[in-house]
């Protein structure tokens, strides 16, 4: 039996896995654990295992020969990675050298990646797909507390009177939280729910108000709600005078933003926003949580810092209850943050602090100018325009698939195939992205190494090895390792630079980086974790357990000799800078930033009349590179499929199953129709699906990924890709034969009355909110037997 993490949500619930026969057979969640309890959903039951087991991993190296990639041992391939690096180094320096990857590998992986680029090379060219998801979680909290890190933890859920979930769809993001919400609902001290979402999700179900808002608007409505704070008396302003900066700019913006005036922009009733103001002006204790509804969304950071206002406006944060849950959308994402495989200084340090800097010279040996400080850090979509415009010409991408994921896909595949770069691909499997690599490195995942997991609400989980990885295959861990000493980094002594083991010396590095530091592990070990439940940071003396939540006597990490970030402007994301940041004399009070409405740049047009929103299933994770392995999980959502309302469907002839060309500026795809619950003149599509498994007659023939429609356009602060504003018009292109392949038991439900027929029958995998706690080997093993390791 091995104890590991769940990592196909960002919820982070602990499970053991059972083996037999030195292969995994089955899984369950652990009761004794805080953040589940014992429950997992039905992605981390359905497709932990068969995500692992398929015989389409990845078992050895492959390096492209005459333009075919083939099979090859580990020194071939890693000399050809060390002979392009060291000739590229020698010849253009570190910033030829870019890295992207992932928000599911161990902080002991991104810690060694991070030391890698920052140490090793000097390259402030690294990033993570973190950037596509959650990055404006970090930037809202940078923002308003002076750091990342989330004030609240899901004990929350336990004592809130109400639930504000913006742009966050639970019920099919993090299912097993949701059945904590359920829980509370069907209880006899049900809370309050007020819902932010353009679909009639399973979360807008049970609403006591829905805010069914057009995409883009997300700041209009933030804008209205705080102005009623102010209107109607609500605001604790003793608290907001000793705890906070920036009130008065704030009660200026929000001014004229009345309900009727938010009802106009925003598409919904003014009396649905008084009626969510009030619940929030009247309740003593709110839990809010935010998820890429916002962070996807026009003004992303803007209006993710507004939540964060709501609650310093109310002195609602730190206390059981009361807390915000700026979520993240993957199980490590927050490991990667902390140890800056997303570009940032490890440890949360600011970038723009030369004391910072020479912390992690001292820590890591090196002299302070290797270590990248003297600009932002490369995000991104910078990186890949880098690639496009050849300056970067070594790019190594591990355990992401941006060939799917990211914006604009034509264009991210010229780029991936591109000449000038030597493109570097470790994964699990020949992904997308894989097929365009010079070298593929075959990666062990989920219960074939040791690590770390730090969850959302910082709890720290130890996942332990339970079987080896099929055929060569090697951790990331080993794999960066193995890079670092045949590349020669050093330390300015000589030594290694990266002279660890294994997992535990990383992680115990890591302690020494983290210490002092708001994300403080060092009272955490690997002796600790093993077992029981996860323990979340800050771990140190004065917190010996660790701390359930943050900001509870009012102190921020605002000291500018101590905070992450000096801050930005929230429209045009330039810097506040130090002099400007230690002018404002913030010394641990929370800063209230605040921000006017500016419109998408994308609207609807007569062309392209209708707004284009993409989002997840709950049978799915990502591009489905793991979850599509489930026979259980394809069953219930086995191709893609785009969403149109009843009045929006009749308008363009379309009836449930109808295929239809969805068009924008920049490309298209034909996709079944689902004639569904969303908001009249908006669409949606599910950006999981790919083409590594096309063999349906849609995926086929047809462009079917949802990215190939949204544009290459990012949040100013967050630098956060706006996938959910898009124009684009919709066409019907050939009659149904049935109804579409969309599940029928999530917010893709078939709309009352358009004929979802037998649709039903594929969901075997039970509800978004299934509660089941364990699967054996008998019933969800492998997705396919004819798939299993032999």
């Amino acid at each position: 039996m091995g104890s590991e993490s769940c990592v196909l949500c960002s919820n982070g619930c602990a499970c053991d896995i059972a083996v037999q026969d030195d292969r995994m057979v089955g899984i369950r969640g652990r009761a004794v654990d805080r953040v589940n309890h014992g429950r997992l959903g039905p992605k981390g039951l359905f497709g932990s295992i068969p995500g692992m087991t398929s015989r389409q991993r990845l078992t050895h190296p492959m390096v492209r020969v005459d333009g075919e990639l083939v099979e090859t041992d580990w020194d071939t391939a890693m000399s050809r990675i060390v002979e392009g690096s060291t000739a590229l180094l020698a010849e253009k320096g570190p910033l030829s050298h870019g890295f992207y990857t992932s928000g599911q590998l161990f902080l002991e992986e991104y810690y060694a990646l991070a030391v890698i680029g920052k140490a090793g090379i000097g390259t402030p060219h690294m990033d993570g797909n973190t950037r596509l998801c959650t990055a404006t979680a970090a930037a809202s909290m940078k923002e308003s507390f002076g750091c990342d890190g989330q004030p609240g933890s899901y004990l929350d859920i336990d004592d809130c009177d109400a639930v504000f979930l913006y742009g966050h769809n639970m019920a099919e993001t993090q299912t097993v939280l949701w059945a904590r919400i359920l829980d509370r609902i069907a209880g006899p001290d049900r809370p309050l729910i007020v819902c932010v979402d353009p679909r009639m999700t399973e979360v807008a179900k049970v609403a006591d108000v829905h805010l069914p808002v057009r995409p883009g608007t997300n700041q209009t409505l933030m804008n209205g709600l705080i102005r009623e704070l102010f209107v109607n008396g609500w605001v604790d302003q003793p608290w907001v005078r000793e705890h906070t900066l920036g009130v008065d700019e704030l009660r200026e913006v929000v001014e004229s933003w009345t309900p009727e005036r938010v009802a106009e922009v925003c598409g919904v009733d003014a009396d649905d926003v008084r009626r969510a103001a009030r619940i929030f002006g009247e309740s003593d204790r709110v839990l809010s949580t935010v998820l890429q509804g916002f962070y996807q969304s026009a003004q992303a950071t803007a209006a993710s810092c507004q939540v964060n206002n709501l609650h310093l406006l109310r002195g609602m944060i730190g206390r059981p209850g009361a807390g915000i849950l700026q979520m993240n959308g993957q199980p490590t994402a927050q490991n990667n943050r902390e140890c800056g495989a997303d570009g940032d200084l490890p440890g949360f340090r600011n970038w723009e602090n030369p004391a910072h800097v020479h912390e992690l010279a001292t820590l890591w040996g090196v002299d302070p100018d290797v270590i990248p400080h003297w600009a932002p850090p490369t995000h991104a979509m910078q990186i890949f325009r880098y690639v496009e415009q050849g300056s970067i010409e070594f790019l190594w991408v591990s355990a992401t698939n941006p060939a799917v994921s990211m914006p604009q896909l034509e264009r991210i595949r010229s780029i991936l195939d591109q000449n000038s770069v030597f493109l570097v691909v470790q994964d699990l499997y020949l992904t997308e992205t894989a097929q365009y690599a010079d070298v593929v490195l075959p990666a062990a995942g989920w219960g074939e190494k040791m690590g770390t997991f730090t969850n959302v609400n910082r709890t720290v989980h130890l996942s332990n090895k339970a079987v080896e990885p099929p055929g060569d295959a090697r951790s990331d861990l080993d794999i960066f390792l193995d890079y670092a000493a045949r590349m020669g980094f050093t330390k300015n002594d000589g030594s290694p630079l990266l002279d660890w083991e294994g997992p535990e010396d990383a992680y115990r590095a890591w302690q020494e980086c983290s210490r002092g530091r708001p994300c403080d592990y060092t009272g955490i070990s690997y002796e600790r974790l093993r077992g029981g439940s996860g323990i979340p940071w800050p771990c140190n003396d004065e917190n010996p357990d660790g701390r359930t939540r943050l900001y509870g006597d009012g102190v921020f990490p605002t000291e500018p000799i101590y905070c992450e970030s000096f801050g930005h402007d929230l429209l045009t994301g330039a810097t506040v800078g130090e002099q400007a940041f230690r002018a404002r004399e913030a010394h641990g009070k929370a800063i209230i930033k605040s921000a006017e409405y500016a419109p998408p740049h994308e609207e609807p047009s007569d062309d392209f009349p209708l707004r284009y929103t993409t989002g997840r299933t709950a049978y799915h994770f990502h591009t489905r590179t793991k979850t599509a392995r489930s026979r259980q999980l394809n069953r219930a959502a086995p191709t893609a499929w785009v969403e149109i309302s009843r009045t929006d469907a009749a308008a363009s002839g379309l009836v449930e199953g109808d295929m239809a060309r969805v068009s924008s500026r920049r490309g298209e795809i034909v996709v079944p129709v689902r004639v569904g619950e969303v908001r009249e003149g908006t669409v949606f599509a599910p950006f999981h699906y790919g083409y590594f498994d096309a063999s349906t007659a849609v995926a086929g023939t047809h462009a079917s990924a949802a990215n190939e429609l949204t544009v290459t356009e990012w949040d100013p602060v967050s630098k956060q890709p706006v996938f959910k504003n898009a124009a684009v018009r919709v066409e019907k292109i050939a009659d149904a034969v049935g109804p579409s392949d969309a599940p029928t038991t999530t917010a893709s439900r078939p709309a009352s009355g358009a004929g979802a027929g037998a649709a039903g029958v594929r969901q075997t995998v039970g509800g978004p909110d299934a509660d089941a706690s364990s699967v054996t080997d008998r019933d969800a093993w492998t997705a396919d037997r004819t798939e299993a390791p032999r």
